[in-house]
């Protein structure tokens, strides 16, 4: 178990932020693009979508299954999402299985 310090708040309690708003707010536009281009993670903006895909995900089906213990303790201490990990360790075996294997060269 984690031991993380714990903050407890009344109903309607908000957390105050750091952010200056009223200077945020102030900004030009001129002022915004040159601290974009000064910034070293700011991911380019002209990215090309014209060709992008639609990729809607597989439909979910709800089961039952067993697992060993130690398994489900596993991707359970991987943090939240691992139904989706599962998955997605089931998915990659199933596509591995689905692909012919490569042939051998001969020398």
């Amino acid at each position: 178990m984690r031991h993380e310090r714990t903050i407890k708040r009344k109903w309607g309690e908000r957390r105050k932020g750091k952010t200056d708003w009223a200077a945020v707010d102030a900004l030009t536009d001129k002022e915004i693009e040159a601290a974009v281009r000064s910034d070293p993670d700011a991911a380019p903006l002209d990215i090309d979508w014209s060709e992008a895909v639609l990729v809607i995900p597989p439909k979910k089906t709800a089961i039952s299954i067993r697992v060993d213990e130690d398994v489900l303790d596993y991707f359970k201490n991987q943090g939240a999402g691992y139904q989706r990990r599962m998955n997605a360790v089931l998915r990659s075996y199933m596509q591995q299985k689905k692909t012919p294997p490569k042939k051998k060269k001969r020398a």
